[in-house]
């Protein structure tokens, strides 16, 4: 990769909350639409909005709760 799509160091918790809350939020709301509505002929449009609003709501939650668990792991953890 080039050094232009890189990110700075400081906003690596970020950037990971970000990844994580796309990737979780895409294959739990599609998950969840298969199981509510079935293969129904708008799937798609509503499996969208469905993964729009999870991902507005993962975020947050990620941002906040990543940290938290990090300490918690360290705390739990060995060396």
């Amino acid at each position: 990769m080039g050094s232009a799509l890189k990110v700075s160091r400081k906003y690596y918790s970020i950037v990971f909350a970000v990844l994580v809350s796309i990737g979780m939020s895409f294959f739990m709301s599609f998950a969840l639409a298969i199981v509510n509505i079935g293969f129904v002929p708008n799937f798609l449009t509503k499996w969208l909005v469905g993964y729009a609003v999870s991902f507005l709501v993962s975020l947050p939650i990620s941002l906040v709760l990543i940290p938290v668990i990090k300490k918690t792991v360290d705390k739990l953890t060995a060396e």
